[in-house]
């Protein structure tokens, strides 16, 4: 019997280090989901304004 209480004790230790870890653990995936349900939440960077070196840089590249 004193066996079953002393197993039974260390399970109830374990138990609130093993719900934290598996919060912790969790918390990412189940917020990604909440993330992607707004429609305006993508930030998008804005265009660039092309100055036309590439041709100048392949050129370059292409004679060395």
């Amino acid at each position: 019997m004193n066996r079953i209480v002393a197993n039974a004790l260390k399970i109830l230790r374990v138990v609130p280090r093993a719900t934290l870890i598996l919060m912790v653990l969790a918390a990412p995936v189940l917020a990604v989901p909440t993330m992607r349900a707004a429609p305006g939440s993508t930030i998008e960077a804005p265009a660039l304004k092309k100055n036309g070196i590439g041709f100048v840089l392949l050129v370059s590249l292409r004679r060395g």
